[in-house]
């Protein structure tokens, strides 16, 4: 098949155009072009393990990388230092209690990188998202500052992390540690963690074929959702000191 032709194909021209099968992916794990960030085409992605990645300005581009990087939530691996800082309690966690500003800190510049690829078409896109209670965020509070967080789409019993980022030490690890604690009693079978990095593999994320990956994915997602807003059901610190006023 020719370039141009692998292009078309890939194209979504049309709103209600679905994605081509995953098994014809490139391979950088790129499925398709095109389309629109409208919750329906979201929706339908993630249900099929397909998520958006691209630069601000850039035609949208749909990946389905294989391998797949995933962490199960009853896996996530606690170092001594990591346990001694979530015990320090220092700081409230919340859930869905500042989506937006949350996407806004991923989307801010970070050490050693140039740019960032969550534009204001991600951040309306994923805000509509979560006021639909697909999309779901974590919080660090300190000192009523957000210091930490993370969020990602929920699809059944499958969670999406699409982003993190911490303002003071190890809280981006902080809010995953409770996510996973909540996933877990919840029974989520896995967190999608995409493309693999050291620093996800250090907490206990594995790379899996992309046939296995979209079995478990798929299965979990059939399950039961649990529409937000989201809140913890477990014990967590929730110091009214550190909340914002």
């Amino acid at each position: 098949m020719s370039e141009a032709s692998d292009l078309m194909r890939m194209y979504l021209a049309d709103p209600d155009q679905p994605f081509p099968p995953v098994e014809l992916a490139d391979d950088d794990g790129l499925i398709a072009l095109g389309g629109d960030l409208s919750p329906e085409r979201l929706l339908s992605a993630y249900s099929a393990g397909i998520f958006p990645w691209y630069n601000p300005g850039e035609t949208i581009h749909w990946y389905s990388p294989d391998p797949r990087s995933i962490l199960v939530p009853t896996d996530l691996r606690v170092s001594k230092s990591y346990r001694r800082a979530v015990a320090v309690a220092d700081y409230a966690v919340t859930m869905d209690h500042a989506f937006a500003d949350v996407m806004s800190h991923c989307a801010g510049p970070r050490a050693k990188e140039a740019g960032t690829w969550i534009g204001s078409d991600m951040l309306a896109a994923y805000q509509r998202l979560h006021e639909l209670g697909h999309a779901h965020s974590v919080e660090i509070w300190r000192d009523g500052d957000l210091v930490g967080g993370l969020y990602g789409v929920a699809r059944g019993r499958s969670f999406a992390g699409e982003s993190m980022f911490s303002r003071a030490r190890d809280t981006s690890k902080i809010a995953l540690y409770w996510l996973c604690t909540q996933l877990a009693a919840w029974d989520f079978a896995l967190i999608d963690c995409q493309v693999t990095t050291s620093h996800l593999a250090s907490l206990g994320a594995i790379d899996l074929p992309r046939a296995d990956y979209l079995h478990l994915h798929t299965q979990a997602a059939a399950r039961p959702a649990r529409p937000g807003p989201w809140q913890f059901e477990i014990p967590v610190p929730n110091s009214a000191n550190h909340l914002p006023v």
